[in-house]
């Protein structure tokens, strides 16, 4: 059966293929979570004011990854004590984030989340409630470390090798 989580991670090109390489995903789409605008666009996304995070929107067969090791990848992805900012990106957009639609999920985030809090004396800075609203970004962020190889991307790269071996024995 199909879920979907969204993962905010900072940059969303570097989440969306990350997550994109996992056994078991379907799909992997940048975009904007939990904006006060509708459908906004990238340049208005990068004003502050919408209130979006950028957010991968992840899909995947719960018979073949569990919520709990993508988050597990989540987590090691980025810098879990770090408030508006990942890599070299600095703002409101670029929080940290795991937003669901299913309210069974929130038990097994707010699990891992205090499980990783054990390794930290600065508390967890990453959010966790249910989606209010989800917009694809534009065309030219989706799949986009696929078009352009050499692009940014603040996500050690590996975790990409690593992504590739979820699941398998």
């Amino acid at each position: 059966m199909n879920k979907t989580i969204y993962l905010a991670g900072g940059c969303f090109w570097g989440t969306a293929h990350l997550f994109s390489l996992v056994p078991g995903v379907v799909s992997a789409t940048a975009g904007y979570a939990n904006s006060i605008v509708e459908n906004p666009s990238y340049k208005l996304v990068c004003t502050g004011i919408t209130n979006a995070a950028e957010t991968v929107m992840v899909v995947y067969n719960d018979q073949k990854v569990s919520l709990s090791s993508l988050l597990s990848l989540y987590f090691r992805s980025i810098d879990p004590l770090s408030i508006n900012r990942q890599g070299g990106d600095i703002g409101t957009q670029y929080r940290t984030g795991i937003y669901y639609t299913d309210s069974a999920d929130s038990a097994v985030i707010e699990s891992q989340i205090a499980a990783l809090q054990t390794h930290y004396d600065k508390p967890i800075a990453v959010e966790h409630s249910p989606l209010i609203n989800f917009y694809p970004a534009e065309e030219y962020h989706q799949d986009y470390l696929y078009k352009n190889p050499d692009g940014y991307c603040h996500v050690d790269p590996i975790l990409f090798r690593e992504a590739r071996e979820i699941g398998k024995p």
